[in-house]
């Protein structure tokens, strides 16, 4: 029993996935324009679909906009691949980015629906991201994942931005 339990929990770590080091380091001026006031708005629904065929809406799931400067973007990459959606059990098992790009985000939540919105948004180039996860909250590994997708706010809108994130 005990070999058993040793080989899954090694099975289950040797999941997770370990990302190459970052090549672009993070600058704050190049992020600089999250914090401006703009006139943009986001809006967006949040959601995965099982194999079943039933929706799993981002239920009060943080909802980040980040600057896709040159280290987001990296990182991403690393992250996702050429994807859109990183599966809960390929979560990186070390995330120590530097605390600086976490200063340079915007958050909201999703509402029941998945829906949500990011208002006074500065002109540029955003990533929005956030998890969609469903199953046993205390099991190492649950069903769903990260899902992201890329935006451009120049400003010029006369509605909102329209962004869906489902991982497709």
């Amino acid at each position: 029993m005990k070999v058993t339990a040793v080989a899954l929990f090694a099975l289950c770590l040797g999941s997770c996935v370990d990302r190459p080091a970052a090549t672009i380091p993070f600058s704050a001026e190049e992020a600089a324009y999250i914090k401006k006031n703009g006139t943009g708005i986001i809006t967006g629904h949040a959601f995965r679909t099982k194999a079943s065929g039933v929706v799993v809406n981002a239920a009060g799931q943080v909802v980040r906009l980040i600057p896709a400067t040159g280290f987001a973007r990296e990182r991403f990459r690393a992250l996702f691949g050429s994807g859109f959606y990183l599966p809960h059990s390929h979560y990186p098992r070390e995330d120590d980015p530097d605390p600086a790009y976490g200063e340079h985000t915007r958050t909201t939540r999703a509402e029941a629906n998945g829906r949500f919105v990011f208002r006074n948004v500065a002109p540029g180039a955003y990533i929005v991201t956030t998890q969609i996860v469903w199953g046993d909250e205390d099991a190492l590994f649950r069903e769903g994942g990260l899902v992201y997708d890329t935006v451009d706010v120049t400003g010029k809108e006369t509605e909102p931005v329209h962004l869906i994130l489902s991982g497709y």
